[in-house]
């Protein structure tokens, strides 16, 4: 018999969870190879295939009406793998234009020099998470925060990422040092990722729920990791969302 894996092994093997395969079954992304007499299902390899598709078309931003459209347009599982191949070395391309980008930012804030807006912003681009957000948080929730930014001057769209920035070398700081996450420091700095949050949403910050839910978010997406985990700060994106359990904890 081929080889197969059973949905826990699946998940397991994936990162992922039995709850989040059930669901892309359900919605006709991901169906079994077979199910058992048992009622257990079972995933040979076309499945595997298939749900490296899908995870990674995830992490390139897409949601899943999106992806299920692309799964269903393409039949060539090599082809498909060629273009999404290509699709990884644009967002590898757009991630080193941000890395560049903080580089240049910060080198040109700590000697002083002015900044451009297109070194700045060089590979930020807000829109490609659209179906994501209106998928998770609803079409007026990417509206509102669309015009918020659209309507910032790129001085504000500068002081803004450049926050940022500053809140998550701090969150670096603190973590190489050892410093507990329950620490007056430490929550000090979850104050400000929390306020710099609210400004984002104009004036409204995050309830609870959604503020830790940004903090898995912060571990489980590697496209938000990268903010914090960067050369010598593994491990930093989780130390990030335990603090921030802390402060929900006890402020939200």
């Amino acid at each position: 018999m081929a080889t197969e894996w059973s949905i826990q092994d699946l998940a397991k093997a994936a990162g992922t969870t039995s709850r989040t395969l059930r669901h892309y079954g359900q919605l006709g992304l991901l169906p079994p190879t077979r199910i058992g007499s048992n009622g257990y299902r079972y995933y040979g390899q076309e499945s595997l295939v298939r749900l490296q598709r899908i995870l990674l078309l995830r992490e390139l931003g897409l949601g899943l009406p999106t992806i299920a459209e692309v799964l269903e347009g393409e039949q060539d599982t090599a082809a498909a793998l060629r273009t999404h191949l290509e699709l990884l070395k644009q967002e590898q391309d757009r991630i080193a234009r941000q890395i560049a980008s903080v580089h240049t930012t910060l080198r040109k804030t700590e000697a002083g020099e002015p900044l451009m807006a297109n070194e700045v912003f060089d590979g930020f681009d807000h829109t490609q998470y659209k179906d994501e957000v209106i998928e998770k948080w609803g079409k007026d929730a990417y509206e509102s925060g669309d015009r918020w930014w659209r309507g910032l001057s790129d001085a504000e769209k500068k002081a803004f990422m450049q926050t940022h920035v500053d809140i998550a070398d701090d969150y670096g700081r603190a973590h190489r040092a050892g410093v507990p996450v329950d620490s007056d420091e430490v929550q000090a700095i979850v104050q400000r990722h929390y306020d710099w949050l609210g400004v984002s949403y104009q004036g409204k910050p995050p309830v609870k729920q959604h503020f830790l839910g940004l903090g898995e978010m912060y571990v489980a997406d590697p496209r938000f990791a990268a903010n914090y985990d960067g050369p010598g700060g593994e491990g930093t994106a989780a130390y990030v969302r335990d603090a921030m359990k802390v402060y929900a904890e006890a402020n939200l």
